[in-house]
């Protein structure tokens, strides 16, 4: 099918039955790529915002071109794959597999030399040792010394050091090994009775989303977990920005009157 993403505008918005319909259709006959297809171009945006939010650093052999057409092989990925039974929306599992396709694609193409990659390699682990050394990182001109060559080489490489590294990547190559954001230090980590206490605000949050009518539910999300704007959500479920703010404010009062009957009841007994 059609991977141009800058289209996207021009697509007909189905209502939320008609979606409905289409995903049952699927559902029904899932060799069909007529069905497949058109739920795809439902769901276009979805590449769209994913692309647009992708911070990495590329070499100019990636093109924006080239992104959009990994992120759009996600999405196809994501509708053949879907399945109800998950027990998550759509729009949120497409995300995952929209953004980790992208990554997947650019991690896999790697366009330095061997020889480029070993020198790389070589600055790596002297960045190691010097630390080990020092109790510190290491400067360029520090790892240009210990190496041999020019502190502008070392600059050179470590530039030319294009690696798509996530945080959940492990340090290691065994089952036992950690991920890297475990090792992140985290400077505003919470005392113990602190991490106890936002548990629990965030159980009382959860509980309360839970009690939101399902379309107020769903722009909370988009809006605070997915950092889609109002704009993006109302062209997202066919609802003008303008309702999606009146909804949006609607969602925030109804959190703070459940929350705020949380803690009532919560003193009440406490105090009985």
């Amino acid at each position: 099918m059609d991977q141009d993403t800058s289209t996207y505008n021009k697509i007909k918005r189905v209502t939320n039955e008609e979606l409905a319909e289409m995903w049952q259709r699927y559902f029904d006959d899932h060799d069909n790529k007529e069905y497949r297809d058109a739920l795809i171009l439902q769901y276009i945006y979805l590449t769209k915002y994913v692309v647009g939010r992708v911070k990495v650093s590329l070499p100019p052999t990636f093109s924006f071109e080239d992104i959009s057409s990994y992120g759009v092989e996600g999405l196809i990925d994501a509708v053949e794959k879907f399945s109800p039974k998950m027990g998550a929306r759509f729009e949120t599992y497409a995300l995952v597999r929209i953004r980790g396709n992208i990554i997947d694609k650019i991690r896999s193409q790697d366009f330095l030399p061997r020889s480029v990659r070993r020198k790389i390699k070589d600055v790596k682990e002297a960045q190691e040792e010097l630390k080990a050394k020092f109790g510190r990182s290491a400067t360029n001109s520090e790892i240009a010394n210990y190496l041999g060559i020019e502190k502008e080489k070392v600059e050179q490489l470590l530039s030319d050091d294009t690696t798509v590294t996530s945080i959940y990547d492990k340090k290691g190559s065994s089952d036992g090994d950690i991920e890297i954001i475990d090792t992140i230090q985290d400077s505003r980590a919470l005392n113990p009775h602190d991490k106890l206490e936002e548990k629990d605000v965030k159980k009382e949050l959860e509980d309360a989303l839970k009690r939101l009518p399902e379309r107020e539910r769903t722009i909370m999300v988009l809006y605070y977990h997915e950092n889609m704007t109002l704009k993006e959500i109302g062209e997202a479920i066919n609802v003008s920005e303008s309702r999606i703010s009146q909804l949006h404010a609607q969602a925030i009062m109804k959190l703070k009157n459940l929350l705020s009957e949380n803690r009532s009841e919560r003193l009440k007994r406490s105090i009985i």
